[in-house]
């Protein structure tokens, strides 16, 4: 059993868990002040719905793709690849502009949240406002999460293991701030986190380049005619190969998994492949760090 399979999804959910923990905190909070704890329990039944959808989501994906492994039709093969490359694209996209635009709105968004919250208060249907934001907040977060297991579905189950145990993590890290009042240095702490998911999303592009190739290549197989387009080497669309540590560090047994699971390492790894990592990473940190130095007010989201 690999453990180390499961430290992606574990940061990748501990963080995004930790964002949605830290909505309804402030949601239950001005609740609390405005003296509306009546609405406490749509709190937590949006809690509830969104985790429930999220896993519903991930019930349906993992069905696809299961079906598409055990169908003996040719373009299944294909198709499976395309999908898994499909999912880590999105997950890297969402991730990404999440983490950049989460990080330009910190300061902002607590102010924001308790006034969507007191605004929500004054209308009629104010339970079904609440449920609403807690349900929107959790899902999102929680798809995101399923987009980023999907595609580490070849890893098995350990992926699926690392999500419950960041989702358990970001539940006691929201009780210590708004359960037990205890002090937490939350920007540093997404500050540090941001960085592993820069590193870990950017192995995504790989996986998805990789998964790519492996569409290209079962449909050349498919169809002759495109054979041309695979090379001795293996590669269909990835180029030369410009890196191979298979005798030195392979990427199936330690370390090497581990730099594979967390930073995107490849014992092989092709032209095409090892230009879009760098540009992915140096673009995406050039916005991640401008967005650091331009917040005016660095934001402190610790409960007293």
């Amino acid at each position: 059993m690999d453990w180390s399979l499961a430290l992606p999804t574990f940061l990748i959910t501990l963080r995004e868990g930790v964002e949605a923990a830290l909505v309804v905190g402030i949601v239950l909070a001005c609740l609390q002040k405005a003296e509306q704890t009546q609405y406490n329990r749509w709190v937590y039944a949006g809690v509830g719905a969104g985790l429930g959808g999220s896993a519903i989501i991930g019930v349906i994906f993992s069905s696809v793709l299961l079906a598409l492994q055990a169908s003996d039709r040719p373009y299944a093969q294909v198709v499976e690849p395309l999908l898994e490359a499909g999912f880590s694209l999105v997950a890297s996209a969402l991730l990404s502009w999440m983490l950049v635009w989460m990080t330009q709105q910190a300061g902002s968004v607590k102010t924001e949240l308790t006034q969507t919250v007191i605004t929500t208060l004054e209308q009629q249907q104010a339970r079904w406002g609440i449920f609403s934001l807690i349900l929107i907040a959790v899902l999102q977060e929680g798809f995101e999460t399923v987009l980023f297991i999907m595609a580490q579905f070849q890893s098995g189950w350990m992926p699926v293991v690392g999500g419950v145990a960041g989702l358990l993590g970001a539940v006691l890290i929201g009780t210590l701030l708004f359960g037990w009042g205890v002090r937490i240095n939350l920007g540093l702490f997404f500050q540090v986190m941001g960085i592993f998911l820069l590193i870990i999303v950017s192995g995504l592009v790989i996986s998805a380049l990789k998964d790519l190739d492996q569409a290209v290549f079962h449909f050349s197989q498919i169809m002759p005619d495109w054979a041309g387009l695979c090379s001795a080497n293996g590669a269909c669309i990835l180029g030369p190969q410009v890196w191979d540590a298979r005798q030195v560090l392979p990427d199936k047994q330690f370390p090497g998994v581990l730099l594979k699971t967390l930073f995107g390492y490849r014992e092989r790894l092709y032209l095409v492949q090892a230009i879009a990592y760098l540009l992915y990473l140096v673009s995406m940190a050039l916005l991640y760090f401008q967005s650091l130095s331009h917040r005016s007010v660095k934001p402190s989201l610790n409960q007293s």
